[in-house]
């Protein structure tokens, strides 16, 4: 498992837009993935369930992936989020 702690830079957060662009992006992914935003452990492959961690600007949030190909997954998921996911 590899993991990394990223934060959010999104205007207004992990919303339905970028939360689906997110949730897209992880779901065309091999690794089991885990986003971590204080308390809550989210599936990011599940866009309703991504939105349900209320995750704001500026919040610290860390990604795990397990998997055959967790580095690069995660790699992945890190420049997706801080290229601002489209917006």
């Amino acid at each position: 498992m590899v993991s990394s702690k990223i934060t959010v830079t999104n205007k207004s957060g992990l919303h339905l837009r970028p939360a689906a662009v997110l949730s897209k992006i992880a779901e065309k992914l091999d690794s089991d993935i885990t986003i971590i935003s204080g308390t809550k452990y989210v599936n990011p492959k599940s866009v309703l369930i991504l939105m349900s961690a209320g995750i704001k600007q500026g919040t610290e949030i860390e990604i795990q992936c397990e998997g055959p190909t967790e580095a690069e997954d995660l790699q992945v998921l890190l420049d997706a989020i801080a290229g601002g996911l489209g917006e």
